[in-house]
């Protein structure tokens, strides 16, 4: 799990989400997507006042693809059922339209303006923009702690494993790909020492953290003895 640091104080930009939402939507949604999905239109309507979204949008989204990644490999799938539960549940309107450039699949959302835009859409009173062409946006990836083990260190043992799954839910993958570089940089590939550096990490803080890199610039992450202690232990 990513730790979140917070909201700051100040330069926040705020997106508004109508009270029905929580009232009546949020209580009959189980579908973790749909709720993703429905969140992401809300944001979209706010902050750029887009009334009609394409697939080919959505799916080169980066921050949308990055949001559903979570839920399988198959983006596009996976985007595609969420939108459909939208649209049945009647959260989000659907039309699909034909031009030169080929078949579009286009979204609203539910409300007066939606349902405007919709109609100008269908009737060719209105036109709209669409990526052309549109890639399938990637999501990032990050390497699991039993690939960054035997990246940097070496084979498994069945024992290790356990150890592995334990420091896995304990500690933020960030975290763990830090604590694996740092023990490459120094030239150590044993896991007792990126253990220990994970271990330091929750004293003085990730290394990339401002208050964690006040306190680490210029100073080894272990003194000599600390070291020679890792290594015997």
């Amino acid at each position: 799990m990513t730790t979140f640091n917070g909201f700051p104080s100040e330069d926040m930009r705020f997106v508004g989400i109508p009270d029905l939402f929580f009232t009546q939507l949020l209580p009959q949604i189980n579908d973790p997507v749909e709720i993703k999905i429905i969140l992401h239109f809300l944001w979209l309507h706010a902050r750029h006042q887009h009334h009609v979204i394409s697939l080919a949008d959505l799916l080169s989204d980066e921050t949308l693809v990055q949001s559903i990644a979570f839920f399988g490999d198959d983006v596009t799938q996976i985007v595609e059922h969420g939108l459909l539960q939208s649209v049945t549940r009647g959260t989000l309107l659907y039309t699909q339209i034909e031009d030169d450039a080929g078949r579009h699949d286009l979204y609203f959302l539910n409300s007066v303006r939606g349902r405007q835009a919709q109609i100008k859409i269908e009737s060719g009173e209105m036109a709209f923009v669409t990526k052309i062409n549109a890639e399938l946006a990637i999501p990032l990836k990050r390497a699991n702690i039993f690939e960054l083990y035997e990246d940097n260190i070496g084979l498994i043992s069945p024992i290790l494993a356990d150890e592995l799954k334990e420091a896995e839910l304990l500690y933020p993958a960030e975290w763990i790909e830090d604590a694996f570089r740092i023990a490459a940089e120094n030239n150590v590939r044993r896991w007792n020492y990126v253990r220990a550096v994970l271990e330091k990490m929750t004293k003085t803080g990730r290394i990339g953290d401002k208050q964690a890199q006040t306190n680490q610039d210029d100073k080894p992450w272990y003194t000599e003895d600390e070291f020679r202690d890792i290594l015997l232990h």
